[in-house]
């Protein structure tokens, strides 16, 4: 087993690079996604013990790795390309979150027997991660101390389950659409290789153009200048956790226009959000699910399934198509690269970008619902 720290991130790191490969590669890997991808990579190397479950690397991703991913990614955010999205996958959107919230709160109503005193931080975190992806759940987890075993139990349970999400929407429009509704394949043309498949590394990990050394001076300074001022308001104005001001902070950062022009922040917080995402998997032993209790799988099963009752059915009740609302809850439960992967997936050039904004949003708002549900819920249930 490799135990070294910096052994243990020279493997994420290729776990990352070899599922960005696969992506550009193979179809099937495009369907399920780069991030997706490197979860189970890293989730099979735990679980065969060539991984460890626990490392300094995984704890360090999870802390400062995690808050600068977390400002660089929202440094990427303009509230005008969200606006952008469309009214039809805006509200897709927000029926999901309201459909994740609703999930979550009966999931820990239901259950809060069985999975314990730390129910309601896991509401928070399910909250979070199936409004806008992975990134939330390390940050509301950290921002709520929830415990090391509950905290690994639950990213196994939430990889699992965003899997077998993954799996529902891409079967959904193909088993409930009328024929003949499918797009063609989304493609860019490439100076010098033709026309190659619209790829996450493309299209969300490219900046599309060259980062001048200037511009990654102020993206440092930006980002880690978030991260120092959220934990100094944070240790001052305590009524509001560090990761709700870093949000805020690193949110209002983006919509200058000397942020705005700048480029490669997104493909250095994607990159972060990927490495994340690996430790994520190969801190998921499965057996870990068992050991706490199979309620924590049960917990984020029910969340996702009334999110995909409330985002389906309310979202067909106002005709909204099947393709949108698919996308729209990939961006919810995964996140933007998961919405991407779906789209690109299916064939919906036109929600590519629509649903990136989103997914955008979701690591927006996804920290303020989620601390928000897990406040309730701990006055309702206690913990």
């Amino acid at each position: 087993m490799i135990t070294d720290p910096v052994a243990v991130t020279v493997v994420l790191a290729g776990v990352v690079y070899l599922s960005l490969r696969l992506e550009a590669r193979f179809a099937k890997f495009r369907a399920l996604g780069a991030a997706l991808v490197g979860i189970l990579l890293a989730m099979v190397l735990s679980n065969v013990g060539l991984l460890p479950g626990s490392s300094p690397a995984y704890e360090f991703l999870m802390g400062p790795g995690v808050s600068v991913g977390i400002a660089l990614i929202l440094m990427s955010v303009d509230v005008r390309s969200v606006a952008r999205a469309g009214l039809p996958m805006l509200a897709a959107f927000g029926i999901g979150a309201v459909g994740t919230a609703l999930g979550a709160t009966l999931g820990a109503l239901a259950l809060s027997g069985l999975v314990g005193p730390e129910t309601w931080k896991l509401a928070g975190q399910f909250t979070g991660t199936y409004t806008g992806g992975g990134l939330n759940f390390a940050a509301l987890g950290r921002a709520l101390g929830t415990s090391a075993d509950m905290f690994s139990a639950a990213v196994a349970a939430d990889v699992l389950v965003t899997a077998i999400w993954l799996m529902a929407c891409l079967a959904v429009p193909a088993l409930l659409g009328r024929p003949g509704q499918e797009a063609q394949q989304d493609t860019i043309a490439s100076p010098n290789d033709g026309t190659k498949p619209l790829t996450l590394e493309r299209a969300l990990y490219s900046s599309g153009r060259a980062m001048p050394l200037a511009d990654l001076a102020l993206i440092v300074v930006v980002a880690i200048g978030a991260v120092w001022a959220a934990g100094t308001v944070a240790s001052r104005l305590t009524f509001l956790p560090e990761i709700l001001w870093l949000t805020t902070f690193a949110l209002l950062a983006a919509q200058l226009p000397v942020v705005r022009a700048t480029t490669g922040a997104a493909v250095l917080g994607n990159f972060l959000l990927m490495l994340f995402l690996a430790s994520n998997g190969a801190n998921s032993v499965v057996k870990r699910i068992f050991e706490v209790g199979p309620a924590v799988f049960y917990f984020a099963a029910a969340t996702v399934a009334v999110h995909g009752l409330v985002i389906f059915g309310l979202g067909r009740l106002m005709r909204l198509d099947l393709g949108t609302l698919a996308v729209a809850s990939q961006a919810n439960v995964g996140g933007a690269a998961s919405a991407m992967a779906l789209a690109t997936a299916r064939g919906y050039a036109e929600k590519v970008l629509p649903g990136v904004a989103v997914g955008l949003l979701g690591y927006a708002v996804g920290n303020y619902l989620g601390f928000a549900i897990a406040t309730v819920l701990r006055g309702v249930i206690g913990g």
